[in-house]
């Protein structure tokens, strides 16, 4: 008798006790639509401090699908769905936010690409209902990293989609304490397939990006995938010192022609020189980037400590135990 598939769904959150309960209705509701498959339902929570892990254990104590790994501390957007990725053995997983605007209605398509033969299968939010601005701006951010990246990225995908179990075998040999997912997606060179949706409005709770965690993100992209910055800098250098060198001789000529009557005065002394400084401190900010990852990358800390395993078989080898990847 041939084995069923299991698909693994894992969701990352931290204090989403508004949406936890929504999600898991609408995730069983689509899972049992597709009858033919195992599945379980994995949150990985980043040490909320809401009633989000209370209310999880409550709905584990009706639908044994459902697991949870708390961390220790929050650590972060980035590390912890990472990390939980890896800790999914199904022979797909299934990575989502659980602020409801990776629709779960998406899975059946995912699934079908997967079973059509492709090892990845993304979610490509080409449509979104959130703030018109916001989705510009990102969409703006998606097309720049795309030109930038020394790899081919694909623009408006969040991480929402399919991953076969190959693939994520491959992810759990990456020793990277802060990876980039989802241009690691493109680099290994997987078939990739896309299932376009149209993300919806967050109804329920507040994003817990901000403009720091959105700017980690965009960073993180271009240190990873891009030396245009750097080069950028050296580029922009060159182009400052030769345009510096001539705006001198103009004044130097100038100034030996009207000897007697031109006066240069102080504004352009010291509107160059705050010009030069900002110039030096931006690009030594983007070289400091690059320091910054390569000192993260030296530390080889882990992805994240976790705390307690909610649900999980006690006799499950399978899994990383002690929650270091």
């Amino acid at each position: 008798m041939e084995q069923r598939k299991k698909i693994s769904i894992i969701t990352a959150c931290y204090n989403e006790e508004e949406n936890v309960p929504i999600l898991c209705g609408r995730i069983r509701k689509v899972m049992q639509g597709l009858p033919q498959y195992d599945y379980e339902h994995v949150f990985i929570d980043n040490a909320s401090t809401d009633k989000t892990v209370a209310l999880i254990r409550k709905e584990i104590e009706t639908d044994k699908h459902i697991r949870c790994i708390v961390n220790a501390r929050n650590f972060g957007h980035i590390r912890s769905p990472f990390h939980g990725i890896r800790q999914c053995y199904g022979d797909a997983v299934i990575s989502m936010c659980s602020d409801l605007q990776d629709p779960p209605e998406t899975i059946p398509a995912l699934v079908a690409q997967w079973e059509s033969g492709h090892k990845v299968v993304i979610g490509v939010k080409n449509q979104s209902e959130e703030n018109p601005l916001m989705f510009r701006v990102r969409k703006m951010f998606y097309r720049l990293i795309a030109k930038m990246s020394d790899v081919e990225q694909v623009e408006n995908f969040t991480g929402f989609g399919l991953y076969d179990k190959s693939f994520v075998d491959v992810l759990r040999k990456i020793d990277d304490p802060y990876p980039y997912f989802r241009g690691l997606v493109s680099e290994l060179g997987f078939d990739i397939a896309r299932v376009d949706f149209v993300q919806p409005r967050r109804e329920h709770g507040k994003t817990k990006n901000n403009f720091y965690t959105l700017y980690d993100m965009a960073m993180l992209g271009f240190v990873s995938y891009s030396k245009v910055p750097l080069r950028l800098a050296t580029f922009v250098g060159f182009g400052v010192a030769i345009l510096s060198f001539l705006v001198a001789l103009v004044y130097l000529i100038y100034k030996l022609v009207y000897w007697d009557t031109f006066q240069a005065g102080l504004a352009p002394l010291v509107i160059g020189l705050f010009f030069f400084s900002a110039v030096q401190l931006i690009f030594i900010g983007i070289v400091g980037e690059y320091v910054g990852a390569i000192n993260t990358q030296v530390r080889k800390r882990p992805l994240v400590i976790e705390k307690e395993r909610i649900n999980f078989e006690e006799d499950d080898t399978s899994r990383t135990q002690g929650g270091q990847a």
